[in-house]
């Protein structure tokens, strides 16, 4: 049993990881020196209220942040007994 969620617990990690770097920062980096914000590119997202790719991208990594603590706290009842 303690096998199965060692498997989950490394496939949620490399998920979580990827995720949280595909996301943009909020820092409009070199985009501030011209005084452009990020709020001026994906219009399409932007204009679809509570469904953007940020707010989707915040679930997925909240999910998985769950996930994860989840299998950490399993793993280590299991090793304790």
């Amino acid at each position: 049993m303690q096998n199965v969620f060692l498997v989950i617990h490394l496939i949620v990690s490399v998920i979580l990881i990827f995720v949280v770097l595909v996301q943009e920062g909020k820092d409009p980096g070199m985009r501030g020196i011209q005084g452009a914000s990020s709020e001026m590119n994906d219009t399409f997202f932007k204009s679809n209220g509570g469904t953007t790719k940020e707010g989707m991208y915040i679930k997925i990594t909240t999910t998985l942040a769950i996930l994860f603590l989840i299998t950490t706290m399993a793993l280590v009842v299991l090793s304790a007994s």
